[in-house]
């Protein structure tokens, strides 16, 4: 059976949601004059950024904070980021599922192994929705790999462990690294992600985890 891997925070989660909810809540205990959705984009640019920068690996939680303090210094609020982001990994049992997971992961993994390749701890995982929907065998996390992405390194140490194997990725990082790193990728398309103009485009594209099988056979 192929090995189909999967990005949580991305593919799998509507992660923008999710987190806009929690600190749009923190935003709004604390009196700040900003939204949910304003914090996460910002908050989401830097951590994207700091884990690019973090070498060597350390748990999610240390760019996490760091992104959320350089967020915090430029929205001009003052806060304590490491509680705001102990905030967000709280509230990640919350985070929804995109519509089409629940119901097509478990048909897909019919015919394939799912797994996932994720910049995320393994206990934060654990909390998501999507954890009992993926084979705990081949949840392949950036805590486990010791590497973020995008470097190359954690599809390279993926492909070790897995095998050959097919990426589903949705962010332009995640895209743009997986196949600069010659990994198989078809990109699931997502609303707020777009693609990289600068790097490579894939050659396969669906806007739904159902029409995964149908295109996971002509990439194998």
């Amino acid at each position: 059976m192929t090995v189909v891997t999967f990005d949580l925070f991305s593919a799998l989660v509507d992660s923008r949601t999710g987190g806009s909810q929690a600190l749009g809540q923190l935003a709004r205990d604390r009196g700040w004059p900003v939204s949910g959705e304003q914090l996460y984009d910002i908050w989401d640019s830097h951590n994207k950024a700091a884990q690019k920068d973090c070498r060597p690996w350390a748990p999610w939680r240390v760019p996490a904070t760091a992104a959320l303090e350089r967020t915090y210094v430029e929205l001009g609020v003052e806060g304590d980021a490491a509680a705001g982001v102990e905030a967000l990994a709280g509230s990640l049992p919350r985070w929804p599922l995109w519509p089409d997971v629940t119901d097509g992961l478990p048909l897909l993994a019919r015919t394939h192994r799912v797994g996932l390749l994720s910049n995320v701890d393994d206990d934060l995982f654990a909390r998501t929705a999507a954890a009992p929907l993926v084979d705990a065998d081949i949840a392949l996390t950036s805590e486990r790999l010791r590497v973020y992405k995008p470097h190359p390194e954690i599809y390279q140490r993926a492909r070790e462990v897995l095998g050959e194997m097919v990426h589903v990725a949705t962010s332009a990082r995640d895209v743009r690294g997986a196949l600069e790193a010659g990994i198989p990728v078809v990109r699931l398309r997502r609303p707020g992600h777009a693609l990289d103009p600068d790097g490579p485009p894939p050659a396969y594209e669906v806007d739904s985890i159902d029409e995964l099988t149908a295109v996971l056979a002509r990439v194998a």
